[in-house]
């Protein structure tokens, strides 16, 4: 696929993942990105400074619910490749408000489905024959996991949230539409992500919110559910390498290879922040920690096994979680003290 510059268009790329697989493929290729965000509340401008300026950046103000807004941006694109990330993600926020996951999750994807579609009805043979949806879903579609076992794309799904559920829901109608009108498609599964510019409402950014103010901790019930870890830039080089190679209609699950608990996380932050910034109220950022009620339908483990990526394509994670949480660390300590000077 990389003979020539192609036409990529990343929805939700002003987003925590979106927007690191926006730098990397400015960085790392020659391609044209065109990125679809309706900037929500977890859109951030400013992850994508650096590819701002850059000729082959180009940002459209568009929700994937607007049938309308999607033609124009088709039209204006003329995307060889769609990278689908937009999404409502945050699982408190499902138990909330679970109308608008399922609104963004399930229609917005079914009119994405639709736009690429029509959009492939009238294209030409050559722009047909290269042209892929790669829709990028969670591993919490798997719903719950016993100690010992893995997630593998054969895994059957059994979602827990409203959040995972629509997930699911997406994950479907992508299959769908490739069984039903040989739509050109690719999924991938992923594990949890950190990294910079992760939005301040998930773990890692609470955490260290948190403890540079001397705030309690929350931690969920006993703290001892457990994920699996996976550092956003290896999660966008994985995406890429899939979106490249794989064969249409494929599932790859994307892991860190990284199972931690709660727990576990919050006090291997804790112990970066005392070597990287000494709490100044004295004692170990360990003394924050507070455990508070259990959120409903909490799943107690997810684990990916990646193997199908690393045999099929060759895909690993550079980071460790210790190297890439104390990469994330320092990320977010240097612009707290930025804030603060």
């Amino acid at each position: 696929m990389n003979a020539t510059p192609l036409n990529i268009l990343v929805t939700g790329g002003c987003g925590f993942i979106g927007s690191a697989l926006i730098r990397f493929l400015i960085r790392k290729t020659p391609h044209n990105i065109h990125n679809i965000d309706a900037l929500t509340y977890a859109a951030n401008l400013k992850a994508l400074e650096e590819t701002a300026n850059s000729p082959r950046y180009h940002f459209h103000r568009v929700d994937i619910r607007d049938a309308d807004g999607l033609k124009s941006v088709f039209d204006q694109a003329d995307p060889d490749l769609i990278i689908h990330l937009a999404a409502e993600s945050h699982v408190d926020r499902s138990i909330e408000g679970p109308l608008l996951f399922l609104e963004t999750n399930i229609m917005g994807t079914a009119r994405l489905l639709e736009a690429s579609r029509a959009f492939l009805s009238t294209a030409a043979d050559e722009k047909r024959a290269r042209f892929r949806f790669h829709h990028v879903s969670t591993d919490e579609v798997y719903g719950d996991l016993e100690a010992g076992g893995f997630f593998t794309e054969d895994t059957a799904y059994a979602p827990s949230s409203p959040y995972s559920a629509s997930k699911a829901a997406s994950d479907h109608l992508v299959r769908a539409w490739h069984r039903t009108y040989g739509l050109p498609v690719i999924l991938t599964n992923c594990s949890n992500n950190y990294g910079p510019y992760q939005h301040s409402e998930k773990l890692i950014p609470v955490v260290i919110n948190a403890a540079l103010n001397g705030q309690p901790i929350p931690i969920y019930g006993d703290g001892q559910q457990v994920r699996d870890w996976l550092y956003v830039e290896d999660h966008v080089a994985a995406l890429w390498q899939v979106a490249q190679n794989a064969p249409l209609g494929t599932t790859y699950n994307i892991g860190g290879f990284n199972e931690k608990t709660n727990l576990d996380v919050v006090q291997m932050i804790c112990d970066h922040l005392d070597i990287l910034r000494p709490n100044p109220r004295g004692g170990s950022y360990r003394q924050y920690i507070t455990f508070v009620d259990d959120r409903p339908g909490h799943d107690i483990r997810y684990a990916i096994d990646a193997t199908k990526l690393e045999t099929d394509l060759g895909w690993r994670p550079v980071e460790t979680f210790d190297s890439g949480l104390e990469k994330t660390v320092a990320w977010y300590l240097a612009r707290f003290n930025a804030a603060n000077s």
